[in-house]
């Protein structure tokens, strides 16, 4: 599959890198691993999506910020591995919704970030995942997704 053909099919134009907050880097390769640090629904260095899903945010809005966290897990993979082509798979994602003590939807949160590798990586998008309620997450983000895929 021609994934920069299938992302412009999309209409998803990969973004720059967003800057770490803190002494991390967005992305490190270990091998054939490549851990994808978490990354918040950031368009262009500003959060797009705050608040907590179940009192400031909809589900469909926490929706759309895992899709945009999703991109921007992309754009940290692609900065270290340089070419779709060598994307063997993505093995996991883990979700962090920042949630109130009554909402648990996470699952269908992340689900949107799930479909959208699906639907860039076809059958080598499909994932393990842990989607989870959290209490906070930095500058208030709706969610914060990290990633993990394999190389060749």
């Amino acid at each position: 599959m021609d994934v920069a053909s299938r992302l412009k099919e999309l209409g998803i134009e990969i973004p720059a890198v967003n800057p770490p907050l803190a002494a991390y880097v967005p992305a490190v390769k270990a091998g054939n691993i490549v851990f994808v640090s978490g990354q918040l629904p950031m368009v262009k260095g500003e959060l797009a999506f705050a608040g907590k899903l179940g009192r400031d945010l909809t589900l469909e809005q926490g929706q759309e910020a895992a899709r945009l966290a999703a991109v921007n897990c992309l754009a940290a993979l692609f900065n270290v591995i340089g070419n779709w082509d060598r994307l063997d798979m993505i093995v996991k994602l883990t979700g962090y919704i920042q949630s109130t003590d009554d909402f648990t939807q996470q699952p269908l949160v992340l689900n949107r970030a799930s479909q959208f590798m699906e639907d860039v990586f076809g059958s080598c998008g499909r994932h393990s995942r842990a989607a989870l309620g959290v209490n906070t997450l930095p500058l208030n983000a709706a969610c914060e997704i990290e990633l993990i895929a394999l190389v060749k």
